[in-house]
């Protein structure tokens, strides 16, 4: 059965709602922004609704929310039965990467700290709800209110795209993030998400196991690798030479050790005091505050280094696991094979619903996607330069 897609103007006014479309398929992920892929004929109804700009609600759900990117239309030798629009768009959350961020004018980096939640949207009001600049400002955009969840983290930000940072924030710390819409209100909500954990190694909810023998994965791929792999740092902040500070992180030893080395001197050694008559004077960073930045900056590189464990399936989308019931994207649940002898508890890190004349059918991916030669590409370039970091 279709499920019907409802037809917004940017501000939230209802244009139309429509099933009878070819096809749907869109992906939501938990670290960052996903997309979607609509097929239409362009003679069916509210077919011409589907603009630039406009957003496309899947059913009643408001964390399923896009908006249109791009449009296309062709047509062949059949005539009318093939003019058919394609229409693709990106998830609401991708409002945050039209954005960067832009330290404070008395400072070369806009730094926070405190617990994951606060730093994330911290990013988000400078940047976008009350900017120093008006013109940044997106007007339908609020941010839910503070429950100060997640770890503990010191993070520095100068001239980075916002929903980037997002996500590096997102890995370290395990929160995701999304967009929601409010139709009372007329608003886009900014958000952290938590993911439930459904794993075997808790006792608080149902456990949910995905595996071939339980008949709740159509396909599981598996790969162990350390090709990657890094354990122990060197992390380098400022000062030239014998001058330069440089702690040490990670204690294995001989053939298990596994070093690198981490520029970050971007990590500032002093900061700029605002003076009762608006003017600034500069200070010495306290040597604590500049350690453990170096600390948090050597740890946030290392993870995105781990050995890397993959287990990749095709989720039953009949299985004895019910989705948006049993588990949901961001969830942490175990996938297992008994005869590989591999189990992981991982995260749900992106769903993909799809929508065809045939039916109804899920993917998921659990744990982060291997990385692309451009991401490794941009770690091996982070080691060159203390501007970039990702």
């Amino acid at each position: 059965m279709q499920k019907p897609i409802r037809i917004l103007s940017s501000d939230m006014d209802i244009l139309g709602e429509t099933e009878a479309y070819e096809s749907l398929f869109f992906t939501r992920r938990f670290h960052t922004f996903g997309d979607i892929e609509l097929r239409i004929n362009r003679y069916k109804k509210h077919a011409d609704k589907l603009l630039k700009g406009n957003l496309i609600l899947v059913g009643k759900d408001l964390n399923k929310v896009f908006i249109i990117k791009h449009r296309e239309i062709e047509l062949d030798e059949q005539g009318k039965v093939t003019e058919n629009w394609i229409i693709r768009g990106l998830s609401l959350q991708s409002v945050i990467a039209q954005r960067i961020t832009i330290p404070p004018t008395h400072t070369a980096y806009d730094n926070k700290s405190g617990n994951a939640e606060t730093v994330m949207k911290h990013y988000v009001e400078r940047n976008i709800i009350n900017p120093v600049d008006p013109r940044r400002k997106i007007p339908q955009l609020v941010i839910a209110p503070n429950q100060n969840r997640g770890p503990s983290i010191s993070w520095q930000s100068r001239y980075k795209n916002l929903a980037e940072e997002e996500t590096e924030i997102s890995l370290a710390t395990g929160l995701g993030w999304d967009v929601t819409l409010d139709l009372k209100n007329k608003k886009w909500v900014f958000d952290v998400v938590e993911g439930k954990d459904v794993s075997t190694n808790q006792s608080i909810h149902p456990p949910v196991i995905f595996s071939p023998q339980f008949e709740s994965l159509k396909s599981l791929q598996y790969t162990e690798s350390e090709l990657n792999y890094k354990n122990s740092a060197f992390v380098a902040g400022q000062g030239e030479g014998v001058e330069r500070r440089v702690i040490e992180l990670g204690n294995s030893s001989g053939l298990s050790r596994h070093e690198i080395f981490i520029d970050a001197r971007d990590i500032p050694e002093t900061e700029d005091i605002e003076l009762p008559d608006g003017s600034t004077e500069e200070k010495p960073r306290p040597v604590a505050d500049i350690i453990k930045d170096l600390t948090d900056r050597g740890n946030q590189q290392l993870a995105q280094l781990i050995q890397e464990h993959y287990l990749e399936g095709q989720i039953l989308t009949h299985s004895p696991f019910v989705y948006e019931k049993d588990f949901d994207l961001g969830y942490i649940a175990t996938v297992q094979s008994t005869d590989w002898g591999v189990a992981l508890d991982s995260r749900i890190t992106e769903i993909k619903e799809i929508y065809e004349t045939s039916g109804f059918r899920i993917e998921g991916t659990f744990g982060n996607n291997r990385p692309t030669l451009i991401q490794k590409i941009k770690q091996e370039l982070a080691q060159m330069s203390g501007e970039v970091r990702k």
